[in-house]
């Protein structure tokens, strides 16, 4: 079974996987928003396929009001609801589904890996573990599953894209003091997890995807002012965020520490450890 179906392929992280695993020799199905709700559809294109990678979701990043967090909420519960009931339906059933969820599923308390932790009762807290609740109903069909909890995933597009521009002019700075956590992944690492969880048939579960060198909002800021040979002086008050993006200003000015236990106790090495060897790789060339 050489195909592989993935939800949200037009995005950062879906077109970074669709090539990788093209170039891997499998088939790439983007699985079409309009038929999401259409579980015979659906069906039909998981059916025969290798895996199923869930990526959909409405973007974190914005103003979280009433209505918004409903869509938050819908374009991620239904969504993974539609493609475990196609995936239970389909005659030859994928051998394994991915699904995503976020770091933001635990509290901001001190370091937690996948079996040492406290979960966050925010919205976006339990916005995660209805998420995963919905995904793990998967392994009732027989299916091999994993959930991969992501921290905030840097390229050359996406969070770091967008805060590159502001560092260049020598305008970026800290949020707020820049104590806060920020736990993080390098996109080459995180397709290669995807890889690995594909082809390894004892990977399954909850993983961390995040570097194991967790760090801070000021060493990110440092680290990008160096890389740039830019001065980083400048702060952007918390207030201010607030006023833009209201509760779901939380995303950008708290944080998790988070460790990536499972990963590395199955031996998966990573390239880029620290803040340093990712803003270097990304920003530097």
């Amino acid at each position: 079974m050489k195909r592989i179906a993935i939800t949200g392929a037009s995005g950062f992280v879906g077109r970074n996987l669709k090539k990788m695993f093209t170039k891997e020799g499998y088939t790439v199905v983007p699985v079409k928003r309009d038929i999401l709700n259409d579980v015979e559809k659906l069906s039909e294109v998981v059916d025969g396929c290798k895996a199923v990678i869930n990526l959909a979701g409405a973007n974190i990043i914005h103003r979280w009001s009433e209505e918004y967090k409903k869509l938050l909420y819908h374009s991620r519960i239904d969504t993974t609801k539609s493609l475990v009931e196609a995936m239970g339906k389909a005659r030859v059933k994928p051998e394994v589904f991915i699904s995503t969820s976020a770091v933001g599923i635990y509290d901001t308390k001190r370091v937690y890996n996948e079996e040492d932790y406290e979960l966050s009762d925010d919205f976006l807290g339990k916005l995660c573990q209805d998420w995963e609740k919905e995904a793990l109903k998967a392994e009732d069909a027989g299916i091999r599953t994993s959930v991969f909890r992501l921290g905030i995933v840097m390229g050359e597009e996406g969070a770091l894209q967008k805060m590159l521009p502001a560092f260049k002019l020598g305008i970026g700075g800290t949020i707020g003091d820049g104590k806060h956590p920020f736990s993080f992944i390098h996109i080459s690492d995180l397709i290669r997890v995807y890889k690995l969880v594909v082809n390894d048939e004892y990977m399954s579960g909850i993983f961390n995807l995040t570097a194991p060198k967790h760090t801070t909002n000021y060493a990110l800021t440092k680290a990008l002012g160096e890389t740039l040979h830019r001065p980083t002086v400048i702060p952007l008050p918390k207030f201010v965020l607030s006023l833009i993006f209201g509760e779901g200003s939380t995303v950008l000015t708290q944080g998790q520490s988070i460790y990536p236990k499972r990963l590395l106790d199955s031996g998966f090495e990573f390239e880029f450890e620290t803040i340093e060897e990712t803003v270097n790789d990304l920003a530097g060339k």
